[in-house]
């Protein structure tokens, strides 16, 4: 069925007379980076946020979560628009709908009104970026080039993370939580005016223009009540009727997603892409990667400013170390993947992030920054410039064009999925750990310390699990055929009107 559907595809792209490669890379770099640091940027800010809006402790996760459960959940959705409807057309429409809910994030006087903004900022996010991936892809023949586009995107995501803890705390201390949101709004406003000029539009044209919503509600249904159930069962307790309802209404949904899949005509996740075994391994990675270093920026977080008593600057300078780390061996780690391959550099990178998060697995009651994290927030910094990169080289190799959207989608659909579920699961095991240590009578400082000294040997499990996920699935030879087998051509100068 899905073979007989792609009968029904043929390319049509559509530019201005010339295409300004670089500078219209450097554009979507730049909405590309602002997506990630939303991701972080209002973790340092959770106390003053809390304390300001009155935030119950249980709901201050969801600041987060309720962004990256958005973001991951409709991203395979927003894929499929973009190659549909036009790559350029859906970037500027996700990046309007982020603008203007960074907007109303800042203006939010109340828990419920942030929580929901941020969940609308995840969808603008998931709506702009897969078209912002295709259209690089696009823009970059397979091999090199593309390579290097990739690096760079994938030094981004690296940096990105721990950027936006930094900038969260400088905003946070100078000038209020409001301006980690504010932020975005000249940033977004000064792409949108930029992107008719200098980004290309391209898209496939189908005699059928058919979206899989039943399959994206199912989806995204199923894990954002698989995230609520792992985030609440410290508060009602695992075997509660609640926990287990919730989590059999999220496996219900998750199974319907599957079969929908398979039977409807154009799926919005077709399972065949799996077959390319680099891609599904490059994902499973992907997806183990969010779930322990985004995890690992929250949790430490948490421990800087409850235990510590770090002042939000404080706390996003410490993370300085991490993603200063990150920018100095990006270009190392795309030499590496160009000379010797993407699989080897991305075991080592997340070698190292399993290392120097259960290397912070040691930090004590009355730790100090350079003593007990300077060295784990370094070697955790270093393992995601050597993991992103060949990461997103690898997740997209030997994709064919009418994929490119979904391609791109599922790599970031797994990576901030990843980081939901693996913030959720982090901030479960502490809470859990937190409690039993309180009732055997610890002092609050002592029990918070070995809340999140648990959560840390769980992230640091995570992350290690990804090796033989890559040893098993990323192929060598598929990696090296594709560099030289090009299935995506650079988009060709049109007639000026063409739509």
């Amino acid at each position: 069925m899905q073979r007989h559907a792609n009968t029904h595809l043929r390319r049509q792209t559509t530019t201005s007379r010339k295409v300004h490669r670089w500078p219209a890379f450097a554009l979507l770099a730049v909405a590309f980076f602002m997506t990630i640091i939303d991701l972080t940027i209002v973790n340092v800010a959770l106390p003053t946020i809390a304390r300001d809006l009155h935030f119950s402790e249980t709901s201050l996760q969801w600041v987060v979560t309720a962004y990256a459960l958005t973001f991951g959940g409709f991203m395979l959705l927003g894929g499929r628009a973009a190659d549909l409807l036009g790559r350029r057309r859906i970037f500027m429409a996700g990046l309007a709908l982020f603008t203007a809910a960074s907007l109303g994030a800042a203006l939010s006087t109340a828990e419920v009104s942030l929580i929901a903004t941020r969940a609308v900022q995840g969808l603008g996010a998931a709506i702009m970026l897969p078209a912002a991936l295709s259209i690089v892809m696009n823009m970059f023949a397979e091999g090199a080039e593309r390579n290097k586009a990739l690096g760079i995107w994938g030094g981004l995501g690296a940096g990105g993370a721990t950027v936006g803890v930094i900038a969260g705390g400088l905003l946070t201390r100078y000038a209020g939580w409001e301006y980690i949101f504010y932020l975005n709004v000249p940033i977004g406003a000064v792409a949108l005016a930029l992107a008719p000029r200098i980004v290309p539009e391209s898209r496939l044209e189908t005699t059928r223009r058919r979206f899989d919503v039943p399959g994206a509600i199912a989806g995204t249904g199923g894990l954002v009540l698989l995230v609520d159930a792992i985030a609440q069962a410290p508060q009602y307790g695992w075997g509660a009727m609640r926990t287990v309802a919730v989590l059999a209404a999220s496996a219900a949904l998750l199974a319907a997603f599957v079969v929908i899949e398979k039977r409807v005509e154009d799926p919005l996740l077709p399972l065949s892409i799996f077959r390319l075994r680099t891609l599904a391994g490059a994902n499973v990675a992907g997806l183990l990667l969010g779930g322990s270093f985004f995890a690992f920026i929250f949790i430490g977080t948490l421990y800087m400013q409850q235990v510590l008593h770090y002042s939000a600057l404080q706390t996003g300078l410490a993370w300085l170390a991490a993603s200063l780390t990150s920018i100095a061996l990006a270009g190392v780690a795309q030499a590496l993947v160009t000379r010797g391959g993407a699989k080897v550099v991305m075991a080592i990178g997340m070698a190292l992030i399993g290392a120097g998060v259960l290397w912070a697995t040691q930090v004590p009651v009355h730790g100090h920054f350079v003593g007990n994290l300077l060295g784990p927030f370094m070697v955790a910094g270093a393992g995601t410039a050597f993991a992103f990169i060949p990461i997103s080289i690898a997740a997209l190799a030997g994709v064919k064009e009418q994929q490119a959207g979904l391609a791109s989608g599922l790599l970031n659909t797994s990576q901030q999925l990843g980081g939901a579920i693996g913030i959720a699961i982090a901030s479960s095991v502490a809470a859990s750990h937190t409690q039993a240590k309180l009732h055997a009578g610890d002092a609050v400082p002592a029990a918070l310390t070995g809340g999140f000294q648990s959560a840390f040997w769980v992230l640091g499990a995570i992350a290690l699990l990804a090796l033989p996920a890559i040893f098993a699935l990323v192929r060598r030879e598929e990696l090296s055929d594709e560099v030289t087998k090009t299935t995506i051509r650079e988009p060709q100068p049109a007639l000026a009107g063409t739509n």
